[in-house]
């Protein structure tokens, strides 16, 4: 047979099964709505599966008391003071409680000494168990007492060292650091400078003379000699006037003439009345140190060590002006109840706070060691930054300071002397 013939042949035989083979495709049934695709669940959402987070509550209490504004204008508190800084603590738990199902609500709320006890049981009754407090001594006292076991207050600002003694409470954990422990922080560095020899200049309000008592504990702990204590009387004077420092140029000199032989002047000035008058003022030509000069803080906007740059940066975004003590202590208040729930895994108010006072807590606070919190006052330990206006001198505690436990409980009261009792 040809080629040609032969291809001839194929193409019809191919027709015909074409043709043959269109019937049984016309009498397959044609789809209906039963049968033209199966039936099909669509999976649940990822909004479904996703568990609703569990929601830990904190309330920020700032207790502004009325007072003389400070002796520079350069300190007038912001509006904010505070309040940022917990907003910054919430931001940073969330970040990492999105991840854990756990959900940070923070309520700000401001009072004056006659309101706090109201405001604090507002947000006790809205379902707040941690309270951050930016009150004084007193009033810290009272929030606590008025608290019970209601809550758990998170003391960001009150120093004085009786909160931490013979008026402690259960109920309460010390983020800011005590009057010892600044003293003491400072002392160190004093001791390492080998000036020993103390003038020392309090004010006439009680928590100057509680700040003085700091000191001269300080000065017997670490071996220094208070040479002369001297009482600046305040009398209510104006201080931000146009002639002030020519009053201050004309008083200070003469209030500090005839003082023994000393190394240095102390300032014991937590009310904030005289101190920042001294420096360069003094009869004798020494340097200035405690409420003013070279000072002792939880924290300092200068401060660059150990990711404290970053830090900084990211709390000025969001304040549009430096970090201040009472914002960084309120932020690692904060953050402490967030750290404590990523570790234990809890939103549990109690098993939050026993976990806090725990071993096993730590908490990081830009200050190059873990921060911790002691049993037997429920302060918590962190290293003091002696500082000057535009820059940190030194941190403390000092390398030369041991301790059998920590080095930071060289540091204000430890574990013999207390006269705490739960």
């Amino acid at each position: 047979m040809a080629p040609a013939q032969h291809r001839s042949i194929w193409r019809v035989a191919a027709l015909a099964a074409a043709l043959g083979a269109a019937p049984a495709l016309a009498q397959t049934p044609a789809p209906t709505a039963q049968t033209a695709a199966p039936q099909t669940t669509a999976p649940p959402s990822v909004a479904a599966q996703t568990p609703a987070p569990q929601v830990i509550r904190i309330g920020v209490l700032r207790v502004d008391r009325a007072g003389l504004p400070p002796i520079s204008r350069l300190e007038m508190p912001p509006a904010d003071l505070g309040l940022v800084g917990a907003r910054l603590g919430t931001e940073d738990n969330d970040t990492t409680g999105r991840f854990m199902g756990q959900d940070f609500d923070t309520t700000e709320a401001t009072a004056t000494p006659e309101t706090a006890a109201a405001e604090l049981g507002a947000l006790i009754g809205a379902g707040v168990q941690f309270v951050v407090t930016l009150a004084d001594d007193a009033t810290t006292l009272a929030l606590a007492d008025h608290a019970g076991d209601r809550a758990l207050i998170l003391n960001a600002r009150a120093r004085g060292d009786a909160l931490r003694g013979a008026d402690c409470r259960a109920n309460v954990i010390h983020v800011a650091p005590s009057d010892a422990m600044l003293t003491d922080a400072l002392a160190q560095f004093l001791m390492w400078k080998r000036w020993p020899r103390w003038f020392l200049v309090a004010g006439s309000h009680p928590e100057d003379t509680a700040l003085a008592a700091a000191w001269t504990r300080a000065a017997t702990k670490f071996g220094a000699k208070i040479v002369e204590e001297r009482v600046f009387q305040d009398t209510s004077g104006a201080r931000r006037t146009d002639s002030g420092h020519v009053q201050v140029q004309a008083q200070m000199p003469v209030f500090t003439q005839r003082a023994p032989e000393h190394d240095i002047l102390i300032a014991a000035d937590a009310a904030g009345i005289f101190a920042g008058y001294l420096p360069y003022q003094t009869w004798d030509a020494r340097p200035v140190a405690g409420s003013a000069g070279l000072v002792p803080r939880s924290w300092h906007p200068a401060m660059e060590a150990w990711g404290a740059t970053q830090f900084q940066n990211r709390f000025e975004a969001l304040a549009h002006r430096p970090m201040r003590e009472e914002d960084y202590q309120a932020w690692l208040a904060v953050r402490m109840v967030g750290e404590a729930a990523t570790r234990a895994r809890t939103t549990d108010p109690a098993a939050l706070k026993a976990f806090i006072l725990s071993p096993e807590f730590q908490v990081a606070g830009f200050k190059g060691q873990k921060l911790t919190v002691r049993d037997w006052d429920h302060q918590l330990r962190q290293p003091i930054l002696l500082t000057t206006g535009l820059l940190m001198a030194s941190v403390s505690p000092q390398d030369a300071y041991l301790h059998q436990v920590t080095a930071l409980d060289t540091l204000g009261i430890d574990r013999p002397e207390t006269q705490c009792k739960f």
